[in-house]
């Protein structure tokens, strides 16, 4: 009795989140079948349309909280997670719902489809509902996750030439993750000491040899340790494990889009892109008027990008700086508090809507809906200079978003944005294209994605 108490206190915060995730996923089907039942009474009880949309939902549910990360507690922070769940649950309702009212169409209900009668208006009345409780459980969660687990000391081990302030404030913001108690160089002769004194190890930027020596130190000392992606890491990331003979080996496949992939990817480009822009039109129209009745023409601004094998083309965008910035001979990217972005522009800029011409460079070929995002000319030369792995991202067609633009911000380093293409490049599938649409909505959930450039960084894109 006494082993399996404490099994249960060691384990308590599992117990008690698990608890919690079961209680918000209940919930949320309850309200979605309770309100949805007002109006359709075989929701009330067993029968086919109940069987057919409870499983339509849980089977919805289930993937859509897989692709935007789920109750993510104590990994993420609150609006984080709100917003993913809001959006996995939107999706869910939204799916199963429209299947109700097609299975409605028949001699007992309905002689046609209706999509927007009462059940739609109980529909965004669920949703609400929803995402209250959302609110509350996930606020709730990440307090006891943190009242039970408190910050776990971590060590920073850096290399000579690393910008340890910059790493720091990016941990610090996660701090009731991780309490830095020091940062020191790898070469520090007491770091095997401060290995011990420490439960998270940060190993960022350093030389292979180094950080082999280090990791095994943390792997003898039984230590989290949390290195910062170099290239090689990247290229290893699908890796195959590998026996032959009795020899272990990692196989690392030359990853090439299959003629089929391309054909498939090229057609959802062409759909997507085709079907945005019609229901957009009117929205394109009000903001084309808004940009011209403010400072005029031209309503496009068209900038030179690089592509695929170095291929150039010219990106369009609804224009959000003022004549003299758009036209300038050296292009420069906004900073913070840029005055050159007009009222207008501010507004596009933080809705995401300046982007909306992009799709006409998809529906020409010209860029794809999930791939590296296209840089200024200028800076590729610069960042092929200072980063010579650079070229690697020309290994595909730009796209309109990809895990740079979700996961980073406009202001995002030009090497972890390398990174992060590559990440994409070198783990390609069309599910991940899928999964990474449908997380593209969440970024307009987060404030800081339009970060501007200091004023330091004068070309950086």
């Amino acid at each position: 009795m006494r082993k399996m108490i404490r099994r249960i206190y060691r384990h308590r915060t599992t117990i008690i989140i698990s608890l919690i995730r079961m209680i918000l996923y209940i919930g949320l089907a309850l309200v979605f079948f309770g309100l949805m039942s007002i109006e359709n009474w075989p929701l009330r009880h067993a029968s086919r349309t109940l069987g057919t949309t409870l499983f339509t939902y849980v089977m919805l549910s289930g993937v859509m909280h897989s692709v935007y990360g789920g109750f993510a507690i104590g990994k993420k922070k609150n609006k984080p997670v709100i917003s993913s769940m809001a959006m996995s649950t939107l999706v869910t309702d939204l799916a199963t719902y429209l299947q109700l009212q097609i299975m409605n169409v028949n001699t007992n209900n309905n002689a046609r489809l209706v999509l927007f009668g009462v059940d739609f208006a109980y529909l965004i009345l669920c949703f609400v509902i929803q995402i209250v409780l959302i609110v509350f459980m996930v606020r709730i969660g990440n307090t006891v996750f943190f009242k039970l687990n408190r910050p776990r000391r971590s060590l920073l081990i850096v290399n000579h030439t690393t910008d340890s302030e910059s790493i720091r404030r990016k941990i610090n913001r996660f701090r009731l993750q991780w309490d830095i108690t020091e940062i020191i160089p790898f070469d520090a002769p007491d770091v095997s000491q401060k290995i011990w004194d420490n439960e998270t190890i940060f190993l960022i930027d350093l030389p292979e040899e180094a950080q082999m020596v280090l990791l095994k130190t943390c792997y003898a000392m039984q230590k989290d340790a949390i290195c910062k992606a170099q290239l090689e890491d990247v290229m290893l990331s699908n890796a195959k494990q590998l026996i032959i003979d009795d020899a272990p080996f990692l196989s690392m496949d030359y990853r090439k889009i299959t003629i089929g992939q391309r054909l498939v990817k090229r057609l959802t480009d062409i759909a997507v892109s085709g079907i945005v822009l019609i229901i957009f039109s009117p929205v394109m129209l009000l903001i084309a008027l808004a940009i011209y009745l403010e400072d005029g023409a031209p309503i496009i601004f068209r900038q030179k990008r690089m592509t695929v094998n170095g291929r150039v083309f010219e990106i369009c965008k609804f224009r959000t700086m003022t004549h003299e910035a758009s036209n300038a001979e050296k292009q420069q990217s906004a900073k913070e508090d840029d005055r050159r972005i007009t009222r207008v522009g501010h507004f596009l800029r933080r809705s995401r809507l300046d982007e909306l011409p992009q799709l006409w460079n998809i529906l020409r070929g010209d860029m794809t809906l999930v791939g590296p995002r296209p840089e200024m000319l200028e800076n590729v030369e610069k960042y092929k200079q200072q980063l010579p792995a650079f070229v690697y991202r020309e290994k595909m067609k730009a796209g309109l978003t990809g895990f740079a633009q979700i996961e980073g911000r406009y202001n995002t380093t030009p090497e972890d944005k390398l990174m992060l293409d590559l990440m994409y490049i070198e783990n390609y599938s069309l599910w991940l294209d899928v999964k990474l649409l449908l997380r593209t909505l969440t970024v307009f959930f987060k404030s800081d994605s339009t970060a501007g450039f200091e004023d330091k960084n004068d070309n950086n894109s």
